[in-house]
């Protein structure tokens, strides 16, 4: 087992941020006096603040007074907490004199009662100009936008393909009599046509077909199997995230009942992903398993699932009913940390290890003592036992993942088990695809599904997917949707440090040699970690061509065939070879939206003119 080596200060790398929380969440704010001091050597830095804060006042007003929208900006965000708290503190003060005046006025006068009203009145105020940021939660901003660091990864290096479409989602939430899950709730129609975007986006191929075959050669290619295609035969796993059936019955399957309107994958878009598969890629039901082997699946998933594809293998962490028992195989899983030397040795499971291929499926949410949880923490649940080293309730000490969450060990530049997971080569190491459901979002893992206010989505559910190559850009990306649309979980001090770790995971912030397999050799870097420009445009550093990091890649256009982000010749020619052909897989098909009619016809031509652009 190697040992982390530490290659230098964690706080002077050039990645790392510079922390101000140094305990977390749950009751250990940071105090800012205590860091300060109020006098003697330190009291200096109580006016250095006041003078930030009068800085950040005169910036914020200067940027936003003339165009509002930049309030949302990722610097405004940050300077508008110190130019409020400058704000608060000036008042406090000039109360606090003014109290303190009037009380001299009234002992003058031998008005004892009032004054000593006065003198608590002045004291008060005094104490809420100093201490107009003590006990509020000091969270992390995140490093500079547009700065990409590691290398990107896919066959477009770095690219996340979003596809929006409010057509996907129709329900009434939590309280209604109907689930999220129901067929009235979530069009399956519209879902496959999102996926059918997503995947042609991703491998900027016109066809279903064409994209699926890129991405496999792609694959294959980076992973020295040659440039070949899928071949039959080849198995696939699907890694889904269940954690909300954690008190299904484990002899029903049935999910509890206040349970029910809290999301775990949505069957809808499992279906569209395994018609992909099938009747696209021409995989074989059978060699395809999809499930969550620390978890039990659900008889309103599986019952959905199981209607359209009988021959799938459906693993859980009880079998019957339908389902495979989960299995380990004897392929070992270690934790770069020498605590991990003394734990209980991980084996990936069996499904996982025999695959030749991995699909990693989460569901976009945060998280309330990770920040956020997306395709890395996904894999928490991929070694057969809960994370904090039990199993089935028992204690086999295992490896603790909890411990180097943002809550458990906040900050930057430290040991972070999600790389060793995304970076395991029967983990991470063998995924083809990374898909986030994010049809109905949650603010926290356990939370119920909530409506969104941040553009576009405006009061409405999210309706979103998100599909990457690259492990680290994907989590980017969904860090920033999250981080913009939630105030609290995923703003914790440390919440990006995995991507940080990740990214640089050959030479990372924290000096941990990354070697999950324990052949001695370490992780190379795993993708790319960049921030956007701002919420409002959503740019990252290959969208404005400054860079080599992250490409956000939006396609909301639907005569833009190869979700290329233009409506060109290459749509055209799209359009033209499927002209009068009946399939409910043909991309051109785009009218009635948002589904088709199974038909390319004159209804799509027209589309097609109203959206052309050379």
């Amino acid at each position: 087992m190697a040992s982390p080596r530490v290659k230098k200060n964690p706080s002077s790398h050039p990645t790392t941020q510079n922390n101000m929380d140094s305990k977390g969440h749950r009751g250990s704010y940071s105090k800012i006096h205590k860091a300060l001091g109020r006098s003697g050597k330190y009291g200096w830095l109580t006016w250095t603040f006041r003078v930030t804060g009068l800085l950040a006042l005169v910036w914020f007003l200067v940027r936003v007074i003339p165009k509002p929208s930049r309030a949302a900006y990722p610097c405004q965000r940050v300077a508008f907490p110190l130019a409020s708290g400058f704000v608060v503190s000036i008042l406090g003060l000039l109360g606090s004199a003014a109290f303190f005046r009037r009380a001299k006025h009234c002992f003058a006068r031998a008005r004892y009662v009032v004054g000593m009203l006065c003198i608590c009145a002045s004291v008060g105020a005094f104490w809420l100009a100093m201490d107009t940021v003590d006990d509020q939660p000091v969270l992390a901003t995140p490093t500079d936008p547009n700065m990409p660091i590691g290398t990107a990864k896919g066959i477009n290096p770095g690219r996340v393909v979003w596809i929006h479409e409010p057509n996907a989602t129709e329900w009434d939430g939590y309280y209604s009599q109907e689930h999220w899950y129901d067929s009235n709730c979530t069009d399956e129609a519209v879902v496959r046509k999102i996926v059918s975007r997503a995947i042609r986006g991703l491998a900027g191929e016109s066809t279903d077909e064409a994209a699926w075959d890129a991405i496999f050669r792609h694959f294959n290619r980076s992973h020295g199997k040659g440039d070949v295609g899928y071949s039959s035969g080849e198995k696939i796993a699907i890694k889904i995230n269940n954690t909300l059936c954690y008190n299904a019955s484990s002899t029903t399957f049935e999910q509890r009942s206040n349970n029910k309107n809290r999301i775990d994958n949505s069957p809808q878009l499992t279906i569209a992903l395994l018609w992909q598969l099938v009747n696209v890629a021409e995989v074989n039901q059978a060699d395809i398993t999809i499930g969550d082997p620390t978890r039990i699946t659900p008889n309103f998933y599986y019952d959905i699932v199981h209607s359209e594809f009988p021959d799938v293998c459906y693993m859980a962490n009880l079998g019957g009913r339908g389902r495979k028992q989960a299995e380990l195989s004897n392929v070992e899983f270690h934790w770069s940390t020498p605590a991990a030397d003394r734990k209980k040795q991980d084996y990936i499971p069996r499904s996982f290890a025999e695959a030749d291929y991995l699909i990693n499926f989460p569901i976009l949410k945060s998280h309330d003592t990770a920040g956020i949880t997306v395709c890395a923490k996904n894999h928490y649940g991929s070694l057969m036992r809960n994370p904090d080293g039990t199993l089935h309730g028992v204690k086999y000490n295992y490896y603790n993942m909890h411990n180097t969450r943002a809550v458990e060990r906040p900050g930057m530049g430290h040991y972070r088990c999600l790389v060793d997971l995304m970076g395991h080569p029967e983990l991470g190491g063998k995924t083809v695809l990374y898909i986030v459901d994010g049809l109905f979002a949650g603010e926290n893992w356990s939370s119920n599904p909530k409506k969104w206010q941040m553009a576009p989505f405006d009061g409405d559910w999210p309706s979103s997917i998100f599909v990457s190559q690259d492990p680290v850009a994907i989590d980017s990306v969904c860090y920033d949707f999250l981080r913009t649309e939630w105030n609290n979980y995923p703003h914790y001090d440390g919440t990006e440090d995995y991507l940080h770790e990740a990214a640089l995971a050959d030479n990372p912030p924290s000096g941990t040699f990354y070697d999950p397999n324990n052949d001695g050799i370490g992780l190379a870097s795993l993708g790319v970690h960049e921030h956007w420009n701002n919420p409002v445009d959503k740019q990252y550093s290959r969208n404005l061509g400054t860079g080599d990091g992250v490409e956000l890649l939006v396609s909301p256009i639907p005569a833009d065939f190869n979700a290329d982000g233009r409506v060109d010749i290459e749509d055209l020619m799209t359009l033209s070879g499927q002209w009068l052909q009946e399939s409910m897989a043909l991309s051109a098909d785009v009218a009635p939206s948002p589904a088709g009619d199974g038909i390319v016809d004159m209804k799509d031509l027209a589309v097609f003119a109203d959206y052309w652009s050379p």
